[in-house]
């Protein structure tokens, strides 16, 4: 086998993909299946790429797929790090390496994250692009699927034009966005800072630095902080403003945050909480 095999990677794909079934990635089973594991449309939708993408792919007759598509392709198929590497062997692709972002997910991650059911709870790797999200994350953000995979990204969502992509802005507790913005934007410095030859993050800095001049001047401030215990506010149709308690885990060894939110217990805000999980997941 030799590097840059695209009939191996084809039938790896493809294995990779029957050997999952719609419970494992958070997807719904729907109608009765006529072939093993997922579809490929499911394929697509977790990755962000469309389906004759795939098609191509496991017909070993795609494109030349880039790194980040293989990323998403690896936190799709929920590969593991040897998987991963293996992926990026077979297509051609170097591995990702020190002073780049990691974009590729534990599988140990992805299913702790699908045990946290009752609470909205995402991953995101220090870009802050999303790389996974459970239900009620989009009960709050909302279809977080349909934003084009390159704009899957918390800068973008929030500084992007006409206030990003995404149902809602985050806000603070009073309603205002100040110092959620320069959070948001200490905390790109500061990765950036970590990661100066990625190329990714250095492009998605250098389009908001064009297209947003809020982000521009906030960026001229340098602001140095972060925070990963917060109180941030959405507002959802169908259940209000609701105010929740935000805590960061870190993920050794690959600078990635498991997000969380929850509200203390006989609050207004863990009776919305409540509604959300009816409301909010039937609109999702």
């Amino acid at each position: 086998m030799s590097r840059g095999d695209h009939a191996e990677l084809a039938a790896a794909l493809r294995q990779w993909r029957e050997r999952l079934t719609p419970a494992d990635t958070g997807l719904p089973a729907g109608p009765r299946r006529r072939t093993p594991g997922l579809r490929r449309e499911e394929v697509a939708r977790l990755a962000g790429v469309s389906v004759d993408y795939v098609v191509r792919l496991e017909q070993a007759r795609g494109p030349h797929p880039s790194e980040s598509v293989l990323g998403a392709l690896a936190r799709a198929l929920r590969l593991s790090a040897p998987e991963t590497a293996h992926l990026f062997d077979l297509a051609g692709v170097e591995r990702p390496g020190a002073g780049h972002v990691v974009d590729t997910v534990r599988p140990s991650v992805l299913r702790l994250l699908d045990r946290m059911a009752d609470l909205p709870a995402m991953l995101v790797d220090a870009r802050s692009t999303l790389l996974a999200w459970n239900p009620l994350v989009e009960a709050l953000y909302g279809d977080l699927s349909a934003i084009p995979r390159d704009r899957r990204n918390m800068l973008w969502m929030r500084f992007g034009p006409a206030g990003g992509e995404g149902r809602s802005l985050v806000v603070d507790e009073d309603g205002t966005r100040e110092r959620l913005d320069r959070l948001s934007v200490a905390q790109a410095r500061a990765a950036l800072g970590r990661y100066p030859g990625d190329t990714i993050l250095r492009g998605i800095v250098d389009e908001l630095l064009r297209t947003s001049p809020l982000f521009a001047d906030l960026w001229a401030l340098r602001p140095v902080e972060d925070r990963r215990v917060d109180r941030k506010s959405f507002d959802v149709p169908g259940v209000g403003r609701i105010t929740l308690d935000c805590d960061s885990l870190d993920v050794p060894g690959d600078d990635q945050r498991l997000v969380v939110y929850s509200a203390a217990p006989r609050t207004r805000d863990a009776e919305l909480l409540d509604l959300l999980r009816v409301v909010g997941l039937q609109t999702v």
